[in-house]
């Protein structure tokens, strides 16, 4: 059984994600989703909102073999805790994939315990626009003994950062956007609200 590790830090979670996690269900026996908080990043908005806004969009995927789950148990400041708990989840015969966006890459080095994680994954790196995937880095990661395969796939040219910064609802998809009214998550929304009220 293979499945993909898909845990996500976004804030808000787009169509992007949602198209990378419909690709991975055609590809995977499953994929197991989670929000995630990365030690790299400081977030504004709970943890407790990102799983919701990852349920919407994973609820909002038409995918045949309904293979695609949060998994939000699985979520831990450190991937190789996650990986570790998987293992649980599914058995010690099952192919784990972690899927990283090319982003990420640079990073990857000085996560927590890198060749621990890195004996117990293959990676799969999927290309984001802006972000090429740098090839030192993959030497890097292919040295301390990444398994790397690069995705077919490019992600689409949206980002949350656009969404918290420019209020562009473009790149969400409508539940998550109808969620983000509701909860009242993110500045740019009541700015959005008061301009539109000011008409």
């Amino acid at each position: 059984m293979r499945i993909a590790l898909f845990g996500t830090s976004a804030d808000p979670p787009t169509a992007g994600h949602q198209k990378v996690l419909s690709w991975l269900s055609e590809i995977y026996d499953g994929v197991a989703v989670w929000a995630a908080d990365n030690p790299f990043k400081s977030h504004q908005t709970p943890l407790e909102h990102r799983a919701a806004m990852l349920q919407l969009l994973i609820a909002d995927i038409d995918a045949p073999r309904h293979n695609i789950a949060l998994e939000q148990e699985l979520s831990s400041l450190r991937t190789l805790e996650t990986v570790e708990k998987a293992k649980v989840r599914w058995g010690k015969n099952v192919e784990l994939t972690l899927v990283i966006g090319s982003d990420l890459l640079t990073q990857l080095p000085r996560w927590y315990r890198i060749e621990d994680l890195l004996q117990e994954v293959q990676l799969l790196i999927v290309p984001r626009p802006r972000y090429a995937i740098d090839e030192s880095s993959l030497e890097q990661v292919q040295k301390l003994g990444g398994k790397i395969a690069i995705a077919s796939l490019t992600g689409l040219d949206i980002s949350s950062t656009a969404y918290r910064e420019h209020g562009d609802s473009q790149a969400l998809t409508p539940p998550v956007v109808a969620y983000i009214h509701r909860e009242h998550l993110y500045k740019c929304q009541d700015a959005s609200k008061k301009r539109f009220q000011l008409r």
